[in-house]
C-alpha cells in the first residue's frame, strides 16, 4: 500500500485497535479507562435546561479520511448555505443514498445514546425567551456549532466543557459532532456569579514537608460577560500565610486556566492542607471564593512537581518517583512516558522506587495529549529539562521507557533526541504512528464476518472502506504529497538508525491485541538489520497490560544499568537523521542548521580516524564544536573534500555552494534554522498570543474573534493550555516581545497585520490573496501560513486568513492542534475543503531558508 493512496483517520484506527484489545483483562493501578474519572457535580450556575430531545444524522464514516483536511459534509453546509430547515425525516447527505434526520430522546441519564453518535451528528434546538448569558456545558462530542460558531467539544467525556454563551432570543442552534463514544449529553446553566472560578480540571501540585519555596497551580475562571475581565487576581491564603497573583486578562464569554501561587506553611504534619482561594477585580471587590485542598508529601515519596511552561505561560505537571536511597549522589534518570488515558501520577505509581536514580514521568499535557508528538514532545523536553535541574541528575546516565502510546514515544523520542539517552525501553509500544494505523487496514483485511459485526460493519462496507478515497488526479497526489512530508519529524522508521546512539530493550505481550505483537516483532526484524545492541522478550501469555510489570520489569533496569551516553571525545562514529532542524538538529558536536529540500530527510555519518570524515545528505548548512569533537588533524574530511581546520577555532561552520563546501558564517537569525524553521504547527508555543480582527465588517469580527477562540478552547482542552487572546488594536509588539503571535484576520480588517507581516510574500487582504507572483481573487480563499516575527530573532506569527465570507469557513477547522496531522509552510484552501478534503487545497508547500518564495517549494493546483 503507498502512502499517497490512503490517508486516513487516526482517531478511527485507534477506535478499532482499543476496541479489540477492551476485552483484554486490565490489572494495576496505571490503566484507566476512557472518562472514569467524568465531572458530575455541577458547581458553577443553576441547571435550567436539560435538552431531552433532539435529531440525530446517522452518518457512517466509512471512508478512511484525511488526517489534515479531513471532510466534513455536514458541517460545510451549515457554515455555508443559510436558512437550512432541519427536521425530523428531512434528507441532509444525498451522496449514494440519501440520509435523514431523525428524531432521538434521552434515556434516564439524560444522555443521548446511540452508537451511530460514534460518527453521527446531533442537531438540538432552544427558544430564549430574551437574550441571557448563559453556560452551555456539554460531553462526549468532538466539535459543536453554536449559532454558527466553531466550539471545542469534550470528546474525551472527562465533563470538562464549558461554554459561556450569548443566546439570542427566539432560535438557537447546536450542532454537535460525535466521537469517541455512544453518547452526549447537554445541559444549559444560568451562572451563579458572572466572574467565577470553577474547580473542574485544576493542575495542582503535592506540598513537599521539606520545601518551603511557594509553589504554582493552576486553576479556570469563567468570565460570562460580553465585557473583558481585566486587572483581576487570585490570592491563596492558609493559616495567616497568603500569595496574591496577578491574572491575565480574560476575553468575553471565555473560560480560562490561570496560574496562581500557592503559598507553603512552615509546618506540614498533615496529610492534607486546605486553603482558601480568593477571586478580586482590579479594585480589590471579591466576586468569588472557593476552598482548596492539597495534599502533603514527601520528597522521598512518590509526588507531583508543578512548573510553568514556555510554550503557553500554563501550569503543567509532572511524577516522581524518587530513589529509594535518600542520600544517593549523581543520580539516573528514568525517563518514563505513559500510554492514552493514563495520568502521569499513576504512570509513576506502577514503579517501585530505584537505588541508583529517580523516576520521572511527564505529562504529555493530557492523559491522551498528543501522542508524544508535536506539543506532547515540547511538553517532555520541558519535564526533562526541569526535572534534570530539580534532581541533579547525571545527565551521561538518562534512560528513556514507556507503556502503550508511551511505547510509541519511546520510540519517537529516542529517534528524535537520540544523544539524550543511554538506552531506551519501549513496552507494548508502535513506533510509528502511520505504522499503527496501518496495522488497522491489516486486521480489517482479515476480519472475519462475526468480527466485522463486531463493529456494525458488514463485508461490503470494509471492502468499501479499504478502496475509498483513492486519489487519482495528479494535483490531489503532489498536493497531497507535499502537505505529508511536513509530517516526516514524526515518521520514526525513517529516523530509525538514530538508534545506533544507544541499547534498546523491546517489551511486549505475547497476546496483545491492542498494539498487535506483530509490530512489536517486525520492529525486531527491523532492528536485527543494522543494530547489534538490542533485547526483545515477549512475557508469556502477556495482553496489553498485564500487571506493573508491565513496565516495571527488572531486566528493563538491568539493562540501562550497563549502559551510559559515551563522552564527546569517546565516540567514534555517528549517524544522525532529521527531518527538521527546527525539531531535531544535532547529535552530541555536530549540528545541521539548513537542509537542502526542505522536510526531507537530513542527515550526517562521523568517522573518527586520522583525518575524521564526515557524510552529509540534504545537508545546506552545518557546524561542528571542535572543542567538543577534539579534533587534532587539522583538517577534516566532508563528503570527500579536503576541509583546513583553524587550531584556534572552537567551532565551524560549513555552508554548501555550487556542489562544494565553504567554511562561513553561522546563518543570521533571520534565516530558517533550528531556532525557527517552520512548519505551521511550530507558530503554537514561545508564549503565543492570539491576536484577532476588529477592523471589518460586523460579520468579519465576530467570526474572527470566536475564530480565535475555538484555538484557544482546543489548545485548553488537548493541551491543558492557558492562551490570550488580544484584540488587534489593543496589541503592540513592545507589550509581547519575542512571543509567537497567531494573527485572525487580512490586511483589510486586521490593524496588527501591517507590523507583523508588511515584509512578507504571502499577501491576503478582502478578495484577493497573493503568493510571490500567483494572485488568487474572489471571497472564497482562506489561508494558514507562517512567517518569522520581524522584530524577533526567534518568535514567528502564525496566520489564519481568508479573503472573504467564503474563505473564513473554509479555514474554520482547526486540524493543526491536533497531533497526527501535517501542515507545511503554506496551506492555502478554498471552501469546497470542508466538504471535498485534498480536493480543495489549492497550494501548498515550503518557504525557502530564506523565508522568500522563489527559494522555496510549492504545489499549486493544475
Amino acid at each position: 500500500m503507498k502512502i499517497h493512496i490512503f490517508k486516513y483517520s487516526v482517531g478511527l484506527a485507534i477506535f478499532f485497535l482499543s476496541a479489540i484489545g477492551l476485552a483484554q483483562e486490565k490489572k494495576g493501578n496505571i490503566v484507566e479507562y476512557f472518562g472514569k474519572e467524568k465531572v458530575e457535580e455541577i458547581r458553577e450556575g443553576k441547571v435550567i435546561h436539560v435538552f431531552k430531545e433532539g435529531l440525530i444524522l446517522k452518518l457512517r464514516r466509512y471512508g478512511i479520511n484525511s488526517s489534515s483536511t479531513p471532510k466534513n459534509p455536514v458541517f460545510s453546509r451549515f457554515l455555508l448555505e443559510d436558512n437550512l430547515d432541519i427536521k425530523d425525516g428531512g434528507a441532509f447527505i444525498d451522496d449514494e443514498n440519501p440520509v435523514t434526520w431523525e428524531r432521538i430522546e434521552v434515556g434516564e441519564t439524560n444522555e443521548f445514546k446511540d452508537n451511530a453518535l460514534r460518527s453521527g451528528y446531533l442537531y438540538l434546538e432552544y427558544n430564549a425567551e430574551k437574550a441571557v448569558n448563559v453556560i452551555f456545558e456539554a460531553s462526549g462530542h468532538t466539535t459543536i456549532l453554536i449559532n454558527g460558531f466553531p466550539h471545542e467539544g469534550d470528546h474525551y467525556d472527562f465533563g470538562y466543557s464549558l461554554i459561556p454563551l450569548r443566546l439570542e432570543k427566539g432560535k438557537n442552534t447546536f450542532v454537535l459532532q460525535g466521537g469517541r463514544f455512544p453518547r452526549i449529553r447537554a445541559r444549559i446553566l444560568d451562572p451563579y456569579v458572572s466572574i467565577a472560578f470553577t474547580k473542574r480540571d485544576m493542575t495542582m501540585p503535592d506540598l513537599l514537608k521539606e520545601e518551603t519555596d511557594n509553589l504554582v497551580g493552576g486553576i479556570r475562571v469563567m468570565n460570562v460577560n460580553q465585557s473583558w475581565f481585566k486587572g483581576g487576581s487570585i490570592t491563596c491564603k492558609i493559616n495567616g500565610n497568603a500569595a496574591t497573583t496577578e491574572m491575565p486578562f480574560i476575553s468575553p464569554m471565555n473560560v480560562r486556566k490561570v496560574p496562581f501561587q500557592i503559598p507553603v506553611p512552615p509546618v506540614l504534619d498533615d496529610k492534607k492542607v486546605t486553603y482558601t482561594l480568593e477571586l478580586k477585580d482590579r479594585r480589590g471587590k471579591l466576586l468569588h471564593t472557593e476552598e482548596l485542598t492539597l495534599n502533603v508529601k514527601s520528597k522521598y515519596e512518590h509526588h507531583k512537581q508543578t512548573f510553568i511552561s514556555n510554550i503557553d505561560g500554563s501550569v503543567q505537571y509532572y511524577s516522581i518517583a524518587p530513589s529509594s536511597n535518600k542520600n544517593l549522589e549523581n543520580p539516573a534518570m528514568f525517563f518514563s512516558v505513559h500510554g492514552a488515558s493514563v495520568e502521569a501520577v499513576n504512570q509513576a505509581r506502577a514503579y517501585k522506587k530505584k537505588d541508583w536514580g529517580h523516576l520521572v514521568a511527564p505529562t504529555n499535557r493530557r492523559p491522551f495529549g498528543f501522542a508524544w508528538e508535536d506539543w506532547g514532545r515540547l511538553d517532555a523536553l520541558e519535564v526533562f529539562d526541569h526535572a534534570q535541574n530539580l534532581l541533579k541528575t547525571d545527565p551521561q546516565r538518562t534512560y528513556l521507557t514507556g507503556h502503550s502510546m508511551g511505547g510509541h514515544g519511546t520510540w519517537y523520542l529516542g529517534a528524535t533526541y537520540p544523544d539524550r539517552w543511554g538506552a531506551i525501553a519501549p513496552c507494548a509500544g508502535y513506533p510509528d504512528l502511520l505504522g499503527y494505523r496501518d496495522s488497522f487496514v491489516r486486521r480489517l483485511k482479515t476480519m472475519t464476518d462475526d468480527e466485522l459485526k463486531r463493529f456494525g460493519m458488514t463485508r461490503h462496507q470494509a471492502e468499501k472502506m479499504l478502496s475509498s478515497n483513492k486519489l487519482t488526479e495528479p494535483s490531489d497526489i503532489l498536493l497531497d504529497s507535499i502537505m505529508r512530508r511536513a509530517g516526516n519529524p514524526s515518521r520514526t522508521l525513517k529516523l530509525k538508525r538514530n538508534y545506533l546512539h544507544y541499547g534498546v530493550y523491546i517489551l511486549h505481550g505475547e497476546v496483545d491485541t491492542v498494539v498487535p505483537t506483530f509490530i512489536a516483532r517486525e520492529m525486531r526484524a527491523n532492528l536485527g538489520s543494522f543494530h547489534n545492541d538490542f533485547t526483545y522478550y515477549e512475557y508469556p501469555n502477556g495482553s496489553h497490560w498485564y500487571g506493573d510489570h508491565s513496565v516495571d520489569w527488572p531486566p528493563i533496569f538491568d539493562f540501562f544499568k550497563f549502559r551510559s551516553i559515551k563522552a564527546s571525545d569517546e565516540i567514534d562514529r555517528i549517524e544522525f537523521y532529521t527531518a527538521s532542524p527546527g525539531i531535531s538538529s544535532k547529535s552530541h558536536f555536530i549540528e545541521i542548521h539548513q537542509q537542502e529540500i526542505p522536510f526531507e530527510i537530513s542527515s550526517f555519518n562521523f568517522r573518527r580516524d586520522s583525518i575524521s570524515a564526515i557524510t552529509t545528505s540534504n545537508v545546506a548548512t552545518f557546524n561542528v564544536d571542535l572543542h567538543k569533537m577534539g579534533n587534532k588533524s587539522g583538517s577534516l574530511m566532508v563528503d570527500g573534500q579536503e576541509i583546513q581546520v583553524d587550531d584556534n577555532s572552537s567551532s565551524m561552520t560549513l555552508s554548501k555552494s555550487d556542489n562544494s563546501w565553504k567554511i562561513s558564517e553561522k546563518p543570521s537569525a533571520s534565516k530558517k534554522g533550528p531556532h525557527r524553521n517552520g512548519g505551521f504547527k511550530d507558530a503554537f508555543r514561545n508564549n503565543m498570543v492570539l491576536v484577532f480582527a476588529s477592523k471589518g465588517s460586523k460579520t468579519e469580527n465576530e467570526w474572527y474573534y470566536h475564530r480565535a477562540l475555538f484555538d484557544a478552547e482546543k489548545f485548553y482542552y488537548r493541551g491543558n493550555g492557558n492562551v490570550e487572546l488580544v484584540k488587534d488594536t489593543d496589541f503592540s509588539p513592545e507589550k509581547y516581545p519575542d512571543q509567537n503571535v497567531i494573527l485572525y484576520g487580512n490586511s483589510s480588517n486586521n490593524a496588527a497585520w501591517k507590523d507583523l507581516l508588511n515584509a512578507c510574500p504571502m499577501q491576503v487582504s478582502d478578495g484577493i490573496l497573493t503568493l510571490g507572483t500567483k494572485t488568487k481573487e474572489g471571497p472564497q480563499w482562506g489561508a494558514y501560513f507562517i512567517y518569522p516575527r520581524p522584530d524577533s530573532q526567534t518568535a514567528s506569527v502564525g496566520v489564519i486568513s481568508a479573503t472573504g465570507a467564503e474563505g473564513m469557513k473554509a479555514s474554520f477547522a482547526n486540524h493543526y492542534l491536533v497531533n497526527g496531522t501535517t501542515f507545511p509552510d503554506v496551506t492555502i484552501v478554498k471552501s469546497s475543503v470542508i466538504k471535498n478534503g485534498i480536493s480543495g487545497v489549492e497550494c501548498a508547500g515550503f518557504f525557502g531558508n530564506d523565508w522568500s518564495v522563489e527559494t522555496g517549494d510549492f504545489v499549486w493546483r493544475e
